[in-house]
């Protein structure tokens, strides 16, 4: 009896280590959903935006720094990411003034001293400094959040095809002049602006034509000037090449931006 006792207890004892020698071998399989990574599908008016900034400099104007005048009155932007800094300096009579415009905020100096300026003053100097370095590094904020894009159409300009694209604002980083419309043709081979138009309301409201002349590539980014034109109010822009081909657009003044220097190489 005692035998049988001590032959069931030993049989128990490997059937347990048996079972647990099984449980420690035993693989644990865990099931996980796949994860997919979302789509991102640009517009035809996206991809042609990125086209042509990639054709204008690219990536380069991320670092971009440069120096250039315009009508007497000399610039600087630099560009760090995000982060920019634009600068304006001229003279007013005897005074030297520097207007900075670094990450929206706008300051200004007079012969090396900050001035105290109103509301409306930085309204206005941010508005000044602003377009003027918009204009000069076409088209490279024009993949900004604010910006909307709409592919319009595709049409011949002297014998030239382009891809005409109109862009919007928002009013949440816009600007002061976020209700403006552009219209840019982009051409089919260069994936360069070689025209643009806007209209805009303050003043009694405008329409302007702009034809590109002059480009140049100042170590990889491109540089142009523009002759500027002027239709009547109220002209629709998908027509200003029409009229800029028929002659019926007045020529303003020539868009000039000179002595250009690259100060990254300084």
């Amino acid at each position: 009896m005692t035998t049988l006792k001590s032959v069931i207890l030993f049989l128990s004892l490997v059937l347990i280590t048996s079972c647990n020698t099984k449980d420690k071998n035993k693989t644990e399989t865990i099931t996980t959903k796949p994860t997919t990574t979302p789509v991102v599908t640009l517009s035809k008016a996206q991809k042609l935006l990125n086209q042509t900034i990639l054709a204008h400099g690219g990536d380069l104007y991320n670092t971009a720094h440069y120096a250039f005048s315009f009508r007497g009155i000399e610039y600087q932007f630099k560009n760090n990411g995000t982060d920019y800094t634009y600068i304006k300096s001229y003279k007013k009579k005897s005074d030297s003034i520097k207007d900075v415009l670094k990450n929206n905020v706008f300051t200004r100096t007079i012969n090396n001293k900050p001035v105290v300026l109103s509301d409306k003053d930085i309204a206005i100097g941010t508005g000044a400094i602003n377009s003027v370095i918009y204009f000069a590094t076409l088209p490279y904020k024009l993949n900004d959040k604010a910006v909307n894009s709409t592919y319009v159409e595709s049409l011949t300009i002297k014998d030239q095809n382009y891809d005409a694209i109109k862009v919007t604002f928002n009013e949440a980083g816009g600007g002061q002049d976020h209700d403006d419309q552009f219209y840019y043709w982009i051409n089919i081979d260069t994936k360069k602006i070689d025209y643009l138009a806007y209209s805009y309301n303050v003043n009694d409201g405008g329409v302007r034509f702009r034809s590109a002349y002059s480009p140049r590539v100042i170590d990889g980014i491109t540089f142009q000037d523009y002759i500027n034109y002027e239709a009547i109010v109220g002209t629709p822009l998908k027509d200003l090449p029409v009229l800029f081909e028929a002659g019926q657009l007045k020529e303003l003044s020539k868009i000039k931006t000179e002595n250009i220097i690259n100060l990254n190489k300084n």
